[in-house]
């Protein structure tokens, strides 16, 4: 249940939040309601999220297995479900997706993407416990630029992760759409 009123005012800056979100997520995701009591947080989100956006030296598979892997560890159901919705749509194998919460047992995946998430997990950690060795393993296969992207989106998702944790925000159902097969 979520700690903050999820219902505003009906503004014309809330209608035409909402309407946005509506159109690109098919609804408005409770982040968004929240972020709506402050106009300043909820600007500067929707800034930073369209430029992160645009980052795309890093493979965009080893960016959703970063961010998962954050989302897992923090315990953010909501963003579990969004993220899971979010990267299905970006192709990304939805048998890593839901592999994510237990990737250190499952087979699936490659030493890079292990490499990955081990490195999200240390930098999640408080205090982040990431080691030398671990950035040099990912110099194997990255670039400064990617390591740098990896590192900064691996934030990004602690951002995203904490504040929805402490807000109280569940699973808004995104996921849902994913496993929905074609009728025939």
């Amino acid at each position: 249940m979520a700690r903050i009123g999820l219902e505003h005012e009906r503004t014309w800056f809330v209608r035409l939040a909402e309407w946005g979100s509506r159109r690109k997520y098919g609804k408005v995701p409770d982040p968004g309601k929240v972020a709506l009591h402050n106009r300043r947080v909820l600007v500067s989100t929707l800034l930073l999220e369209g430029t992160a956006a645009r980052w795309k030296a890093l493979d965009p598979g080893l960016k959703a297995l970063a961010v998962m892997v954050v989302s897992a560890r923090i315990g953010c159901s909501w963003c579990m479900d969004f993220g899971y919705w979010e990267f299905h749509h970006q192709g990304v194998d939805p048998v890593k997706l839901r592999d994510v919460p237990g990737w250190r047992d499952s087979d699936v995946y490659t030493d890079l993407e292990r490499a990955v998430m081990d490195y999200a997990e240390a930098m999640t950690a408080t205090p982040p416990e990431v080691t030398d060795e671990q950035v040099e393993r990912l110099r194997q296969d990255l670039t400064d630029e990617q390591l740098v992207e990896l590192t900064a989106m691996v934030s990004l998702e602690n951002y995203r992760s904490r504040v929805n944790a402490a807000l109280g925000l569940t699973s808004q159902g995104f996921k849902e759409f994913c496993e929905l097969r074609p009728v025939r």
